[in-house]
């Protein structure tokens, strides 16, 4: 691969993520090539309120709690420290059990509530162009678009994703007046844990590098 080709992800040392300053960073280094005027554009992004107390709230959290709290509790420090009281969950219907319970720890942590399912609305998949033989799966189609505006006109002050589709999610981002977060991501032949295909990418998954 051509050193111009490489990036982070082509990383194995992460030079970036020590601990005290280091100057032997790989010849491919995105830091070492970075545009100074990207750079100073993302910074000066932090100097924004809001921007400036997600980010200090998001590196607390992970410095206070560091491979101590679960996403759950995570998420829920995160909210207190950013002052959200009323949380929105848009979920997948395939999750509801499991967005039932994070209601019910959020309303036991004191927090105000609101979901809304992906299929709300019963829209036909069919009215949005959707090919008619995707219907054999289920005729509603799922509606990410209407689950954030539904959220946003409930004035949600953090918005959790629940297992919602490839691409729906995206939508659903795209949408949010609300900050977002993940509590699940969905992937439902492995137990909604997309990464154990990389974790088992040399043996039982190799076919994925095919």
């Amino acid at each position: 691969m051509k050193l111009e080709e490489m990036s982070c992800i082509d990383c194995a040392v992460k030079r970036c993520d020590a601990k005290e300053e280091r100057t032997d960073f790989p010849e491919f280094c995105v830091t070492t090539h970075l545009d100074p005027e990207v750079l100073k554009d993302a910074m000066k992004c932090y100097e924004d309120p809001e921007n400036h107390k997600v980010m200090v709230a998001a590196a607390e959290v992970e410095y206070e709690h560091y491979c101590k709290y679960t996403r759950v509790e995570e998420i829920m420090e995160f909210a207190r420290k950013i002052g959200a009281k009323k949380i929105g969950i848009a979920t997948c219907v395939g999750l509801l059990k499991e967005s039932r319970i994070l209601a019910s720890i959020l309303r036991g942590q004191g927090f105000e509530v609101v979901g809304v399912a992906c299929k709300a609305g019963c829209v036909n998949k069919t009215e949005v162009g959707i090919p008619e033989e995707c219907c054999e799966i289920g005729i509603h189609m799922c509606n990410p678009i209407l689950q954030a505006k539904y959220l946003n006109s409930k004035k949600t002050d953090l918005n959790v994703v629940m297992g919602l589709c490839v691409g729906h999610d995206s939508l659903f981002y795209k949408y949010s007046e609300a900050l977002t977060t993940t509590g699940v991501t969905k992937d439902r032949v492995l137990g909604h844990n997309p990464a154990a295909a990389l974790y088992t990418a040399d043996t039982y998954y190799s076919k994925l590098k095919k």
